[in-house]
């Protein structure tokens, strides 16, 4: 009997090695749980291009946004684990969404395997450049002149972002009213617009609207200033001690996708990072290249998940 066990556990260890040594064999779908043109698009693109370039792979973005991101990272933990399904995620849908959201249908560190930590990147305040607004103390003044009037857009409920305003409020003693959007695209084209006053944005979805001149970058929200901004201060030098909300994004598959495959994919990915090329490309977008392997990237999200349940229960924030 012990001798039929170890020949079979032989065999799927065989099957297994295999199947890393073949995979892939057919495209695999990169799950992008925002709309076309945010951050989290733009980044999943330009991993899903240049993977393909490199590798040879065929990796194919399918955006499936809605509900702050939460909508595809449960797609994803719904696919079959066999590692020709992955998404990207960050922070707002694996680290803040589980404490804001009262029915999430996942626990992302019990359904999800960290596969490869892509990028991080500091939140920015905006505004636009015909903005009366030239400094954040002018947007404290404002709010404190006239609490709830001050209108600030973010992707949506359940976001990093989201609660970066949140958190804000309650560092400055001020209330801006939250305006949430179906992703970063259309809340950019209304403060683009003046339809609201600011945006609280991650800095690959703003990036190329300030670069432009259009858009008035009033803070970074980051314990230190941002690389691609380093004229613009962090909301803590100018007096809210302590202020830090950053942002990161990865690519995770489900939970029981071979441990092969995702080794495989953590070393295509972080091979492409190392790169000047693609470093130079994220870097662009306003975030920053950080590879990790799959154990420290899960650490890195089992440590977040933790610390942002005191965060969001000290913001009062929930969604139903």
């Amino acid at each position: 009997m012990l001798r039929k066990f170890l020949s079979f556990m032989a065999l799927a260890l065989m099957l297994c090695a295999a199947q890393a040594q073949t995979y892939p064999v057919k495209p695999i779908r990169l799950i992008v749980p925002f709309p076309p043109g945010g951050g989290t698009d733009i980044l999943s693109r330009l991993v899903a291009t240049k993977l393909t370039e490199a590798s040879k792979w065929n990796v194919i973005p399918d955006n499936r946004g809605g509900a702050g991101g939460t909508i595809g990272i449960a797609e994803a933990v719904r696919a079959a684990p066999t590692g020709y399904e992955m998404v990207m995620g960050q922070k707002d849908n694996l680290v803040v969404a589980p404490w804001l959201y009262k029915n999430l249908s996942y626990d992302p560190t019990k359904d999800l395997v960290a596969v490869a930590h892509v990028a991080y990147t500091p939140v920015v305040i905006v505004t636009g450049v015909q903005s009366r607004f030239k400094t954040l103390a002018d947007v404290v003044a404002a709010a404190k002149a006239a609490p709830d009037t001050i209108t600030y857009g973010s992707p949506g409920n359940g976001t990093t972002i989201h609660l970066a305003g949140e958190i804000f409020n309650g560092a400055a003693n001020i209330k801006l009213r939250h305006v949430p959007y179906k992703g970063s695209n259309p809340a950019m084209m209304d403060v683009l617009a003046g339809n609201v006053d600011l945006m609280v944005s991650s800095l690959p979805s703003a990036i190329s609207q300030i670069k432009a001149g259009k858009l008035r970058p009033l803070a970074v929200t980051s314990a230190r200033r941002s690389t691609s901004l380093p004229d613009i201060p962090t909301v803590a030098e100018l007096g809210y001690k302590d202020f830090d909300v950053s942002t990161w994004y990865g690519l995770f598959m489900p939970a029981a996708t071979p441990k092969e495959i995702v080794a495989t994919v953590n070393a295509e990915v972080n091979k492409l990072l190392a790169t000047n090329e693609m470093k130079a490309a994220i870097h662009a977008q306003g975030a920053e290249v950080q590879n990790m392997t799959p154990d420290q990237f899960s650490t890195l999200l089992k440590t977040d998940y933790a610390k942002w349940k005191d965060i969001v229960k000290a913001s009062g924030a929930t969604i139903e």
